[in-house]
């Protein structure tokens, strides 16, 4: 799940007064809450419901998939656990089947050797560390205002336009995209959480000396909820991708839901608190 936000995160600043209210300070509070949710979304698993869409020159369609997983934390990292396809239950046999995947995985995790256990969640947490950076260098990359005040969910939210900001230097190739991007962020009055964040590329931008190019037409949305006292999480993310790599065009949509937020036990995986959400 953390991997896909890596682009979608267009907090900035540089800021002026808006109805008394310093924008500046609504980004610097709003990261501080972001940033303890991220750390705090270890401690839960999660239901995602996936919709995954690869096209073709002509925007046909030309690969398709529907699939649900349980999401759980296991000795460190996360395991995915398939529970749906195409919004139909499992059959019997293929049930029983991602059940003896899940025992061989537990099975497999307890008796690993501490260096491939090591190796293993060093990934995991190197993907989740790469995520905070593009959080912390954000403040630096955009430049915003205050626009307007705006119910969204039912939770009354500042709403912040973000564009980049010039003379900005990216300080990784994952940053680089900030360059091309411009955005809109909710962000909740009362506990100063996001409730709901849009990116978009305006100009195209080019990676590996230019043998890759994320262009306009590429989008996210996330939108985000309270999950336990004063922790949000994500609740559904779109994306849309329109890239090319080398010759080859890539043009993609992405539809994820995330729902049944529960506390789990680290070592075993298993739920420990419902609260469905």
């Amino acid at each position: 799940m953390q991997s896909r936000f890596l682009l979608l995160l267009p907090v900035v600043a540089g800021a002026t007064l808006h109805s008394g209210v310093d924008p500046n300070e609504i980004v610097q509070r709003s990261v501080k809450k972001v940033e303890a949710d991220w750390k705090a979304a270890p401690r839960y698993s999660y239901r995602e419901h996936d919709v995954e869409e690869k096209f073709d020159r002509n925007g046909k369609v030309k690969f398709r998939s529907v699939n649900t997983y349980q999401v759980i934390m296991m000795d460190g990292s996360e395991y995915r656990e398939l529970i749906a396809r195409n919004d139909e239950p499992l059959t019997p046999e293929e049930r029983a089947e991602e059940q003896s995947k899940l025992k061989a995985e537990r099975e497999r995790r307890r008796n690993e050797s501490p260096a491939a256990r090591e190796k293993r969640v060093s990934l995991y947490q190197k993907e989740r560390a790469q995520n905070q950076k593009m959080l912390l260098e954000l403040v630096d990359a955009f430049n915003f205002r205050l626009t307007h005040e705006q119910t969204v969910h039912g939770r009354k939210t500042w709403v912040l336009d973000a564009t980049p900001k010039p003379g900005y230097q990216p300080k990784s190739r994952e940053t680089k995209v900030l360059l091309g991007m411009r955005g809109k962020m909710w962000v909740d009055e009362e506990t100063y959480q996001w409730v709901k964040v849009q990116a978009e590329v305006i100009k195209p931008v080019s990676f590996v000396f230019g043998f890759a190019t994320v262009a306009p037409g590429t989008e996210f949305e996330l939108e985000q909820g309270p999950v336990s006292g004063d922790l949000w999480l994500p609740k559904h993310f779109v994306q849309r991708v329109n890239a090319n790599v080398l010759w080859l065009h890539r043009k993609t949509f992405e539809d994820d839901t995330y729902s049944h937020y529960r506390t789990t036990s680290d070592h075993g995986g298993g739920p420990q608190v419902a609260e469905d959400r």
